[in-house]
């Protein structure tokens, strides 16, 4: 793997006898006729968002600016390419990673996130246990919503921060690697982001799809599959919403020559029992031991075949390998090769309170976000960047859509230590369980895919 800095040259800067008042007097552009053209519903060209992006990172452009220039994106909207102008131009302020020294294939895979969604634990040691390396790199849980991170944190000793040689010595050794992206991955993305996150413009399909790309297509791996959740527990909770986010991100892997397949996965429930931090870690366990709930299991050996597809090996069942313990097998490698102990016991709360359906009927739905901040208020989440988790916090849901329940039944198991954070956690709950006299349509776990063509 090898590293090398985008080009960073600032535009327009003085020689050095024209330092101070004229210093404005060069910059090419105007940050505020540009935000006013976009707040208008102008497109802007590739040569003026590549301004702006450099310009904001190095401080031309005041974050109230970039900020009033988000807002505008989210009112008007972008075009294909403007979006990928300014993928085009965050992947340019940093670092791009290379993975073909490797030996064998590298495929990455990206979620949008959701309420109990532990796929990638099972599934980078699977696919490492099959021949395809997997350098991935992933955040932490904010809101409703768990993160990779936190999560793998709750195994005693095991390390998210990993420098660039280290990262290649453990893909090489190990065949996959789950870690925290270094700051010279991207950083205008991480900069905008941090503005995105305090003024209301997170859920905007052109930010969101050229804030996950950058980083993705700068990774540098062969490939990329992208799991795009809707429902109550997604960022996007229309389906219309997730199809065209997954489509953009498609077609921004396409224009930049990452091969991009994306999945449409439903998170209106829970994926799986567990939710929670610990809680999570455990079920991916079961998972890799042959076991566990049959809808993790289900979108985990989607995602392998389809990530096995672009490595060249879509003759290849993945199935099998969860069943015979070469994916636990890689699993302790991964975990171990990052300072974990596979064999250490995980945090449990000593407090568990049980929440109960108060009549009988047959479970027509769990509610994903309701049941999220509930995790969310019993610690297990954070409500800004930096805030610490409670490893141990976290909900054990009882019942699944369909499943008839009598009055007194339990719904939830609820773990915490703070009496506190557990009477908030439990509130969230009251009204997470719909019952009804019939039982819900089946949903499909994988509602679409959508490729390149």
């Amino acid at each position: 793997m090898s590293a090398h800095g985008g080009s960073q040259e600032p535009i327009g800067q003085p020689t050095p006898g024209e330092a101070g008042a004229r210093t404005a007097e060069v910059e090419p552009y105007d940050a505020v006729e540009l935000i006013t053209r976009k707040r208008f519903g102008e497109a802007l060209d590739g040569s003026e968002i590549s301004w702006l992006v450099e310009a904001f990172t190095r401080g031309a452009v005041a974050p109230e600016q970039m900020s009033a220039l988000l807002m505008a994106v989210v009112i008007q909207g972008m075009g294909r390419e403007e979006i990928r102008d300014l993928t085009a131009a965050m992947i340019a302020s940093g670092e791009r990673l290379d993975f073909t020294g490797l030996g064998r294939p590298a495929i990455d895979k990206h979620s949008t996130g959701g309420v109990g969604d532990k796929i990638t634990l099972p599934l980078v040691p699977l696919l490492a246990a099959l021949g395809v390396a997997v350098p991935q790199l992933s955040g932490r849980g904010l809101g409703h919503t768990g993160g990779t991170l936190d999560k793998l944190e709750s195994i005693p000793g095991w390390r998210a921060s990993l420098g660039a040689d280290e990262m290649e010595r453990i893909l090489r050794d190990a065949g996959g690697v789950i870690c925290a992206a270094g700051a010279g991955l991207a950083p205008a993305d991480r900069a905008m982001y941090a503005l995105r996150d305090v003024t209301g413009t997170v859920a905007s399909v052109p930010l969101i799809a050229s804030s996950i790309m950058s980083k993705k297509i700068a990774e540098g791996a062969g490939g990329l599959v992208l799991d795009v959740k809707f429902g109550s527990g997604a960022f996007l909770p229309e389906v219309a919403d997730a199809r065209e986010l997954a489509e953009t991100m498609v077609r921004l892997g396409e224009d930049s020559g990452l091969r991009t397949v994306a999945l449409l996965s439903d998170m209106d429930a829970p994926l799986g029992r567990a939710v929670g931090n610990a809680n999570e870690v455990r079920e991916a366990v079961e998972v890799l031991a042959g076991g566990g709930p049959a809808d993790v299991v289900e979108l985990t050996l989607a995602l392998a075949r389809e990530m096995l597809a672009l490595a060249g090996r879509s003759d290849v069942d993945p199935a099998p390998a969860l069943a015979d313990g070469r994916a636990m097998d890689a699993w302790r490698r991964l975990i171990a090769a990052q300072g974990g102990d596979p064999d250490a016991s995980l945090p449990v709360a000593r407090d568990a309170e049980i929440v109960r359906a108060g009549a009988a009927g047959i479970v027509r739905r769990v509610d994903a976000r309701a049941v999220g901040v509930g995790a969310w208020r019993l610690g297990a989440g954070r409500a800004g960047p930096g805030d610490p988790v409670d490893h141990a916090a976290g909900v054990e849901v009882l019942v699944r859509p369909g499943d008839r329940v009598r009055a007194g039944d339990p719904l939830f198991e609820v773990r915490c230590d703070s009496a506190g954070r557990m009477a908030r956690g439990l509130a969230a709950l009251e009204n997470a369980v719909e019952l009804g006299a019939e039982p819900p349509e089946p949903r499909p776990l994988v509602a679409g895919r959508i490729a390149a063509g």
